[in-house]
């Protein structure tokens, strides 16, 4: 039937954290990896570190340690090849100097809490996930409040079996909201995997282009470009994001809400999220 094919009315967001609402460039962990595999006399790029971004944090490391040149780099400065156990201890290492690195990187993304506050006005829940694990989190979080930004949730990667790009985040958001069905949820995310955790659930997903890790920058740096150098990134970024999944790309949370408009026309069309 007819109506069975309309989308239902959005109910909640679901904001991720760095390079989404606040740490704008998604700075925090970029160091912390460099340096992590540093430690270990392998030396990686922050282009390198940034390439697994938004996985849960275990996740990253071994996608790092694994990545063919890492590895190969691993195996002739260790002897023996990257392994979980490896892993497991980088990781142990890497949690308490990311959450000293967000200290440093937790100013919120510019017109962040007018943007979130419009949402809330119009009756929205404000869910959030993140690739980072509880313990960084209980060190951001509370900083973040203090600036202004309480969600209504917080699903953090180990708080559940698997993390991004599967859905598991986002169905305890679900929960944790009382939303249903997917389709009534609109994911935000500046990374690839971020949005594929937003599309395995079946939510809409509007990827960040300027503010986020794809892009890399900090404020600073960004407005430091020219027009002409600032609309080629944009528009590599915007490229990379949708292929990534975004149904719609935006700069930074800043634009959302024209976005969420045309969601919301779309959604009264009769057009879902899983439609392609």
């Amino acid at each position: 039937m007819a109506g069975d094919r309309v989308a239902p009315p959005l109910q909640a967001v679901v904001l991720d954290w760095a390079g989404t609402v606040l740490d704008f460039g998604s700075l925090a962990p970029m160091g912390a990896f460099v340096e992590l595999f540093a430690r270990e006399g392998v030396a990686i790029s922050i282009a390198e570190a940034r390439a697994p971004m938004g996985m849960a944090k275990w996740d990253h490391i071994h996608a790092l340690g694994t990545q063919p040149r890492i590895a190969a780099e691993w195996q002739r400065v260790k002897g023996q090849a990257f392994g979980a156990v490896d892993c497991d201890r980088l990781y142990e290492i890497f949690t308490p100097m990311n959450a000293a690195s967000v200290r440093q990187h937790a100013a919120l993304v510019p017109g962040a809490l007018e943007t979130i506050a419009a949402l809330r006005a119009r009756g929205l829940k404000i869910g959030s996930t993140t690739g980072y694990n509880r313990p960084i989190m209980e060190v951001l979080a509370p900083i973040a409040e203090a600036l202004g930004y309480a969600p209504d949730n917080l699903v953090c990667a180990g708080d559940m079996a698997s993390a991004r790009p599967g859905p598991l985040m986002m169905v305890r958001t679900m929960s944790d909201l009382q939303v249903w069905p997917p389709a009534a949820l609109l994911k935000v995310d500046d990374t690839p995997v971020g949005l594929q955790e937003g599309r395995a659930v079946g939510a809409w997903c509007v990827g960040v282009a300027v503010s986020g890790n794809v892009m890399g920058l900090s404020l600073d740096e960004w407005q430091a470009l020219d027009e002409a150098e600032q609309a080629r990134r944009r528009e590599a970024a915007r490229a990379e994001l949708l292929a990534g999944g975004a149904h719609l790309v935006v700069d930074g949370l800043w634009e959302l809400l024209p976005a969420l408009q045309e969601i919301e026309r779309r959604i009264a069309a009769g057009e879902r999220p899983d439609a392609g």
